[in-house]
């Protein structure tokens, strides 16, 4: 039995690191926290039911939806990097930017960049790969099981994220979206940077 609550522990600490749901609370902040309470609950649950159901894929089909396309995680890696680099650009931009406009619809905030890639994006589902494995329904249910209960803490912080725009105000807002966008720009530089090494690795 203590080898079992071992396994979920290591399952969600190491989903939680990857996904890291305080970080991206800050994001979520920047991205809808200028849209009405009940709009950013739409956004957080959309985007976390589309989180869990791509990671339910990957950790159910991964392997062999790569296998079909003969994509490999160093690709989705850098892929990703370049999307999450210019999210973080327009960020920087502040309410200028076109992912900042009112006019842009709830539904392209929550499927993009929310779900994809920062919430479900290349290190969460390489992280679902490895736990899922062996293939074994055990397996599977202990990684989506721990998964599941990482996007209920990340729904929750989403939600309480509005108290926190009503503490810092418009000016701590830019202030939040521009930090975020630099440091959002830096993971996805970072992404890159480490996709690319793992290519070149394979070429020596």
């Amino acid at each position: 039995m203590n080898d079992l609550y071992t396994q979920l522990a290591t399952i969600f600490l190491g989903f939680f690191a990857i996904m890291n749901p305080i970080a991206n609370t800050a994001v979520f902040a920047g991205l809808a926290g200028h849209k009405p309470k009940a709009e950013q609950i739409k956004i957080a649950l959309k985007a976390l039911v589309i989180t869990f159901c791509v990671i339910l894929a990957f950790a159910l089909l991964g392997n062999a939806i790569f296998h079909l396309f003969g994509i490999t995680i160093s690709a989705l890696r850098i892929t990703g990097g370049i999307l999450v680099f210019l999210v973080g650009y327009h960020m920087l931009n502040g309410a200028g930017s076109k992912l900042h406009s009112t006019e842009q619809e709830a539904g392209d905030v929550s499927v993009s960049p929310l779900a994809v890639p920062l919430l479900a994006g290349p290190g969460t589902i390489a992280t679902a790969m490895n736990y899922a494995s062996s293939g074994s329904s055990a397996a599977i249910l202990m990684t989506m099981g721990m998964f599941a209960v990482l996007c209920v803490i990340t729904f929750v912080c989403f939600v309480f994220s509005s108290r926190i725009l009503a503490v810092i105000g418009e000016s701590g807002l830019s202030i939040v979206t521009r930090l975020m966008g630099l440091i959002l720009a830096v993971i996805g530089t970072q992404m890159v940077i480490v996709g690319v090494t793992a290519v070149v690795a394979t070429m020596k």
